[in-house]
């Protein structure tokens, strides 16, 4: 009898450890992308180490509420789809909007056209068509409208669109000419009703635009290509007295966001104009910004600044890209090398050398949108989803890479590493996640946290060292060791569980 009651004893713990062992370990999956060649792949084997990285979770800690992640509908992605098979057209739609692929949920297009359209045009292309009788979309109706819409059929959760002018048309600006000028102040009224006018055609497609930025580089791009100059105040004067009424007389339900330029002193500047009081911030929803005055830098002190002014307002991240590169194709270990430069590295001023470091692509983006996610950004936008080989078309030959690359001639499509990089943020941060708190150990691993309405947790991690890293992952009284590659980039998805 002794003997029985000492075996069910023994059962009784084992089965009690076994549950115990159940509910400490915390269940997730783990996806990871590296230079050694995984692709997006889930791990489930992991190595045990000596050195372990501690990393704790602190749901309790939350900041910023996420509005999405993408990248943009131009012309010249649009046009190239156009010229793909329908088989490879499809293929990277559901890479970018399936349920089985990046999952985008933030976009971004262009009003009139930019340097990444086939040429100049503007939807009201008559001078001194005050009423703007004459306005017409028609030039979106063969690439971008038709993108965007196979885009929405294809997407289970939908997506929000952000649009942004680079300029009026010439005959509303007082040097008449696509580059550069300002807009001449008897056109503040036209100008206002183009962008009302521009939602309410885009809306009869079955379109809603979700936000419109006021202007594309306000400051200007050196009169590259489509461009007009705004001051802060400038800006204010012109959402606060025509584009904010004009918008509301309309019943336009829509965001407006200031500035959508480059991060650092000049968004301060710019945030200290646009939220100096209610009157000059009453019809901006928030910031659109850019990431082009550094690769190395995301500026965390003008995004703390700028959140700061106005900690209930949008601040995103509408542009970014790894620009005057031409795209290496199929060539994967280049977006893994410290090779790639920006149009800073030739001519940046001596003082701003520092900024403009060579760097490895795939690393470019991860810190930036971690650096973004840590510092208050809630979006990050990417810019074109498709490019050619040249880096184009782009009528001022300004040629940048997108993380797709296709030749139409031979109709084959390239997946870049940067593809993999932007959808291990996309496809698990979804709209609604609120970004948490976290300690780290190890402060050469870059990550940050989010909490998704589902109650899953998603830590996106970035191991840029030369050696394996062991990690255990923690919350409250659950954890689990994972591993993560040299050279690579993962993503940990913890199940939705019932926490203390």
């Amino acid at each position: 009898m002794k003997t029985l009651s000492y075996s069910i004893s023994i059962l009784i713990m084992t089965f009690l450890m076994g549950c115990k062992t159940n509910i400490d370990r915390l269940p997730v999956d783990i996806y990871e992308t590296s230079a050694s060649g995984n692709k997006f792949k889930k791990l489930t084997e992991f190595s045990s180490g000596n050195e372990v990285v501690v990393i704790k979770l602190l749901p309790e800690n939350k900041h910023q509420t996420i509005t999405g992640f993408g990248g943009s509908f131009t012309e010249s992605s649009a046009y190239l789809l156009n010229r793909l098979s329908r088989e490879n057209r499809n293929l990277i739609l559901e890479a970018y909007f399936g349920s089985d692929g990046a999952k985008y949920s933030l976009t971004r297009t262009h009003i009139n056209s930019c340097d990444f359209s086939l040429g100049n045009y503007s939807f009201a292309p008559i001078e001194g068509d005050r009423n703007l009788r004459n306005f017409s979309i028609d030039e979106d109706r063969d690439d971008i409208i038709p993108m965007i819409k196979d885009a929405m059929e294809i997407s289970e959760d939908g997506f929000k669109i952000i649009a942004s002018p680079w300029t009026a048309p010439p005959w509303m600006k007082d040097n008449k000419d696509w580059l550069g000028g300002k807009l001449s102040t008897e056109y503040y009224d036209t100008w206002a009703l183009f962008f009302s006018k521009y939602l309410t055609e885009y809306k009869k497609e079955g379109i809603d635009i979700w936000a419109v930025t006021v202007e594309n580089e306000p400051l200007g791009n050196g009169n590259n290509w489509e461009s007009m100059h705004y001051t802060p105040e400038e800006m204010v004067d012109f959402v606060q007295q025509y584009l904010g009424p004009k918008l509301d007389a309309e019943g336009q339900d829509v965001k407006i966001l200031a500035y959508d330029q480059n991060r650092g002193e000049e968004l301060v500047d710019w945030a200290k104009v646009i939220y100096k009081n209610e009157a000059s911030s009453r019809y901006f929803d928030g910031f659109a910004i850019h990431w082009y005055a550094s690769t190395f830098d995301w500026f965390p002190e003008s995004l703390n600044i700028t959140h700061e002014l106005a900690p209930d307002k949008y601040l995103i991240q509408s542009e970014a890209c790894v620009d005057a590169e031409v795209p290496h194709w199929k060539d994967d270990k280049w977006y893994w090398s410290k090779e790639a430069t920006d149009w800073g590295w030739d001519w940046a001023p001596e003082e701003q050398k520092k900024l403009h470091p060579k760097y490895v692509p795939v690393y470019r983006y991860a810190r930036d949108i971690i650096g973004c996610l840590n510092n208050w950004v809630d979006g990050w936008v990417d810019w074109n989803m498709v490019l050619d080989r040249r880096g184009g078309p782009n009528w001022a030959n300004n040629w940048c890479v997108a993380p797709v690359i296709v030749d139409p001639e031979k109709d084959e499509v390239y997946f870049t590493p940067l593809y993999y990089t932007l959808a291990h943020f996309s496809r698990f941060i979804r709209p609604g996640a609120i970004r948490i708190g976290f300690e780290n150990s190890d402060e050469s691993l870059m990550l940050t946290a989010a909490q998704n309405p589902d109650g899953s947790i998603v830590v996106v991690i970035l191991n840029m060292n030369s050696e394996v890293k062991n990690i255990k992952l923690s919350l409250e009284n659950r954890s689990v060791e994972v591993q993560i590659s040299t050279h690579a980039l993962q993503t940990v998805v913890v199940s939705a569980i019932n926490q203390k």
